[in-house]
């Protein structure tokens, strides 16, 4: 069994659960009541899962969309810092397990850029999770550029989590089993990458790590016809799409256990930029660990995904 370190690996912070059971609304009460108890977990199932997988250490972030659902800005800033501080309590009761992801109310664009840096100084966090768009503002918008120039003093690695689109594709109705997770969920973070790109964020904020977890939501395989079509829509920043995602971009295998993506992955984006996540709870470990485990690969392969990445990369 190869040692691991996970990156998308999800809690609940008391009082998030009104943000989170929406997003619930299709699953079953009692697995509801089952990944509340995982998410709320820090000493006892969640420990055995890592010890039984191989997971020497997860990285925390609270489940989505968190305060991106909070309409009330003072109180996303407060409920955000709140949350922080929570984490970085668990994390010090076991730093040798846990690491966390900030999470930022992206509502007010100083307050985040304020509370990314004391988490990344102070609480030692490996940078911020998004839960996607902030009440339907996603993270081009001009007002957050106060936050992309601390990200990028800072060198701050920013993951973005899926979350429920501003509006419904009409592509998608009568089909349910393409909603969310199957499908839905991907275009939407896949698409919000791409606007950061497109607006130029990574041209102007060039030290900022942008990540995505389910092997970069489609974006590794489609690099070429980024470039190639661009161009004929207006494109004109110095360097093609491919260049920005190339440099900026990394990725984690969450929900995603099989070769064909890794090898596309790796093959866009190279080695180093590609990670080990698990997705607990909402993934199932096991699956992940015998994966990586067990899947046809060279060792090297094996060993930086799993680990030597994210522990070289988030100095672990």
């Amino acid at each position: 069994m190869v040692k691991k370190i996970a990156l998308e690996e999800h809690f609940l912070y008391p009082g998030f659960e009104d943000y989170w059971r929406p997003t619930m609304s299709e699953v079953a009460p009692e697995r509801v009541d089952r990944l509340i108890k995982q998410l709320s977990d820090f000493s006892g199932q969640r420990l055995e899962t890592m010890d039984r997988c191989g997971i020497t250490r997860a990285v925390l972030s609270i489940t989505g969309p968190g305060v991106q659902a909070e309409p009330d800005v003072a109180k996303a800033v407060r409920t955000a810092k709140a949350g922080n501080d929570f984490l970085a309590k668990e994390i010090a009761k076991r730093p040798d397990r846990y690491s966390g992801f900030a999470h930022l109310a992206m509502q007010d664009a100083k307050a985040a850029a304020d509370e990314l840096e004391r988490s990344v100084r102070e609480l030692k966090f490996c940078g911020a999770m998004i839960n996607g768009h902030t009440n339907g503002q996603y993270l081009d918008h001009p007002s957050l550029a106060p936050f992309w120039e601390r990200a990028d003093a800072l060198g701050a690695v920013i993951y973005i989590h899926p979350t429920d689109p501003v509006s419904v594709a009409g592509v998608l109705d009568g089909h349910r089993a393409l909603r969310r997770a199957t499908w839905e969920w991907g275009f939407e973070t896949g698409s919000h990458a791409l606007r950061l790109v497109f607006a130029g964020i990574f041209e102007r904020f060039p030290k900022v790590k942008l990540m995505l977890g389910h092997m970069g939501e489609t974006l590794p395989y489609l690099l070429w016809r980024f470039d190639s079509r661009s161009k004929l829509y207006g494109f004109s920043l110095p360097h093609p799409p491919s260049f920005y995602i190339k440099r900026n971009l990394y990725v984690a295998n969450s929900g995603m256990y099989s070769n064909e993506p890794l090898d596309c992955a790796i093959a866009a984006l190279g080695l180093d930029h590609v990670m080990f996540a698990a997705d607990y709870p909402f993934e199932s470990s096991d699956e992940a660990a015998q994966y990586m485990d067990g899947a046809a690969m060279d060792e090297k392969v094996r060993m930086a995904v799993a680990y030597e990445n994210a522990a070289k990369f988030f100095r672990l």
